[in-house]
């Protein structure tokens, strides 16, 4: 347990949240915390102190260009959920809350943190919802084929995998990792957990001919939360989707469904050279698609354009409070028609490894 990250943590906290205590408030939370370093190990936030620390982690959160809300941020407080049925369970409801009829909110699930010699639960999948994908036999691509070791991992454990190219994988939780039974299991996520949207466009009814559809809540399972040196490995978190995440890469990239080609000749370009620019053109239509798609089935969704107004005004506001906004600009740049962003024209405040509170890659 880092001692000094755990004191800063708590300084900042009542720092920036007035309600909390005066600066002898602050030093004594800090004997508190420390005297219990010293008998346990770690220490245990409080409920404000859990919730204040989510917030932060995403507000710090580098590669996220949708921060401007990171007030907003339901914190679900889970710590005391530690049996993988349960575990599931909640993350069932965490799509249900997040999913909110269409209406998408930002949502953290916070379950059990790591203690000295005692590994807390793991979600093994990367995000509560990802459509399963394999090769046949033939070299094709049936689904999504960054599903495709998640599927194989489930398929070990006893899943049934299809043919359906849009089959939505098994959520599993690994209750005791490093323990003799950390074999995971796995659950099926209820339907009405999973909110989907058909794909069509507004002008080419051929679109809906295709069969496409995207999950609306886009929820991190794979990274772990940090919070003033206490880690908490199964934190399953969500905002919502801006739309070049699925038009522009989950269905257009080359090792993604790779649609380009198939838009592309629907829409009856001229794929013999790079130059007749077919690639962007089908590009663009794809995302026309995927817009219009959320829109007419009231599903939250930002385009890039309005996201990266958004994130100048964070960075503004952030600004006014002292405060840095690291920003990794390969990530926070538009995937489509980059240029035409205010967010391309300008450079970042330097990402910091050792900002915390963070959501970090696991094993980092």
């Amino acid at each position: 347990m880092d001692r000094l990250q755990a004191v800063d943590f708590v300084r900042r906290f009542h720092q920036e949240q007035p309600q909390a205590g005066d600066a002898a408030d602050a030093e004594r939370r800090i004997r508190e915390v420390l005297a219990e370093i010293d008998r346990t190990g770690t220490y245990e936030h409080t409920p404000a102190e859990l919730a204040f620390g989510a917030r932060v982690a995403w507000r710090n959160a580098a590669r996220c260009i949708g921060r401007l809300y990171w007030r907003s941020l339901v914190v679900r407080d889970l710590r005391h959920v530690t049996d993988a049925d349960d575990i599931a369970a909640e993350c069932f409801e965490h799509l249900r809350l997040a999913g909110n009829a269409g209406r998408i909110r930002p949502v953290v699930s916070i379950f059990a943190p790591d203690r000295p010699g005692r590994p807390a639960p793991r979600i093994v999948n990367d995000q509560l919802v990802r459509y399963a994908g394999h090769r046949t036999p033939d070299g094709r691509w049936i689904g999504d084929p960054r599903g495709a070791v998640m599927t194989s991992r489930a398929r070990e454990l006893g899943w049934k995998r299809d043919e359906e190219p849009f089959q939505v994988l098994p959520l599993m939780v690994q209750e005791r990792p490093g323990t003799a039974a950390s074999r995971p299991e796995w659950y099926e996520l209820p339907d009405d957990s999973v909110l989907e949207v058909p794909l069509s466009h507004p002008e080419h009814p051929w679109f809906a001919e295709l069969g496409l559809r995207w999950y609306a809540v886009p929820a991190i399972s794979d990274m772990v939360l940090e919070i003033g040196g206490v880690r908490y490995p199964a934190a399953p978190f969500n905002g919502w989707y801006m739309g070049t995440e699925i038009g522009a890469r989950n269905l257009a990239d080359a090792e993604r469904l790779d649609l380009l080609p198939v838009v592309a000749d629907r829409l009856g370009l001229d794929r013999s050279s790079e130059r007749t620019l077919w690639r962007d053109r089908a590009l663009v239509e794809l995302n026309v698609a995927v817009l219009h798609s959320f829109q007419e089935a009231g599903v939250t969704m930002a385009d890039h354009h309005t996201e990266s107004e958004r994130f100048i005004r964070h960075i503004a506001q952030e600004r006014r409070q002292g405060r840095p906004t690291p920003a990794d600009w390969s990530w926070i740049v538009p995937p489509l028609s980059a240029s035409t962003t205010p967010v391309f024209h300008r450079y970042y405040d330097p990402v910091d490894p050792a900002l915390r509170p963070a959501f970090l890659a696991r094993g980092s």
